[in-house]
């Protein structure tokens, strides 16, 4: 089995309906789970890049992006790298 490469475009609406101090933290599972979901893998085998979290705390804590766009790569050991996808 050969490694899969996809890109996602991942709806973090739902970040917005937590308290505003939570919403960046929110956003950083919710990429997490929206991963391990898709791939059929757990979600600590999922790694974040650091360009991800920066976009998610690019405008601070209250104020995550709606939606991002992620180029996922899963290996056949079973873990998942994550890295925001050139526009």
């Amino acid at each position: 089995m050969a490694d899969i490469e996809r890109i996602y475009t991942i709806p973090l609406s739902d970040a917005r309906k937590v308290p505003r101090w939570k919403r960046a933290e929110c956003a950083v599972r919710k990429v997490r789970s929206y991963l391990g979901k898709h791939l059929k893998t757990d979600i600590t085998d999922v790694k974040i890049d650091k360009t991800i979290n920066e976009k998610l705390w690019e405008r601070g804590s209250m104020k995550p992006p709606l939606k991002l766009r992620v180029r996922v790569v899963k290996f056949e050991a079973g873990g998942v790298q994550a890295e925001l996808a050139q526009e």
